[in-house]
């Protein structure tokens, strides 16, 4: 079939012709903008048988065309009462049957199932991008959930490749604890939310007294806690660098 007027396919699919190039075909002489406020007249309703476009301009206001339905353009082809419009009415209803063909219908379905499964695909690239980038932390923090008991500093310390002087000595200038008798205790902010306990050693003096010695250990609140506020801070567990 001889393409008499371009046909473009619109993203639901379905044939479309530009107005103007409509208007040209047609050899109308009134300017597209004045002729096509006068066809609209007919009926016709922006979104449903036509759409707006912009087009570029070099300079000064950009100018308009439309994207016109098949059946739309049928009708404003038969409007014009000429031997142009007739022919262009005969070619638009070619175009109609050749697109409602079984083959062209395949073709369509075989295509929107191609986007459809290319779509998902990225889809799914996407989300495991997702899952790569958290399952570190979901791994870290499984972890810490599934010890139920305390911890100590230098435990914690070794998961995010220090010591535990260097752990408690972040934890001090990050204004989370301060040290009292060879002990780190928590600043008032943070002493009634859970996060550690103090736990009690009997020790052996040099000088052979017994005696008792306190040691801060976290809790599972705690350790999470100290995920959180060293993340913030850029500082992660080795098992998130890998």
């Amino acid at each position: 079939m001889n393409e008499l007027i371009p046909i473009k396919t619109s993203d639901q699919m379905e044939p479309i012709i530009s107005g103007r190039d409509l208007h040209h075909f047609l050899e109308v002489e009134t300017p597209y903008t004045m002729w096509f406020k006068r066809m609209i007249e007919f009926g016709f309703s922006e979104g449903t048988d036509f759409i707006t476009n912009l087009l570029e301009s070099t300079g000064g206001r950009p100018s308009e065309d439309h994207a016109l339905k098949i059946d739309m353009a049928k009708e404003i082809s038969m409007l014009q009462r000429n031997d142009r419009g007739k022919q262009a009415r005969m070619y638009f209803i070619a175009v109609e049957k050749e697109f409602n063909s079984p083959e062209k219908i395949m073709a369509r379905a075989l295509r929107i199932a191609d986007e459809t499964i290319n779509r998902l695909s990225l889809v799914t690239k996407q989300q495991e991008q997702v899952i790569g980038e958290l399952k570190p932390k979901a791994d870290y923090v499984d972890r810490i959930l599934k010890n139920p008991g305390l911890v100590t500093i230098t435990q914690i310390a070794k998961d995010y490749g220090m010591s535990g002087t260097e752990m408690n000595k972040i934890l001090h200038d990050l204004g989370v604890q301060y040290k009292q008798s060879d002990q780190w205790l928590l600043y008032t902010r943070y002493q009634s939310k859970g996060y550690t306990f103090s736990d009690k050693t009997e020790i052996t003096r040099r000088d052979g007294r017994k005696d008792i010695k306190m040691n801060t250990k976290w809790t599972q609140k705690g350790v999470l806690f100290l995920y959180e506020l060293l993340k913030e801070n850029n500082i992660i567990p080795a098992i998130e660098k890998l």
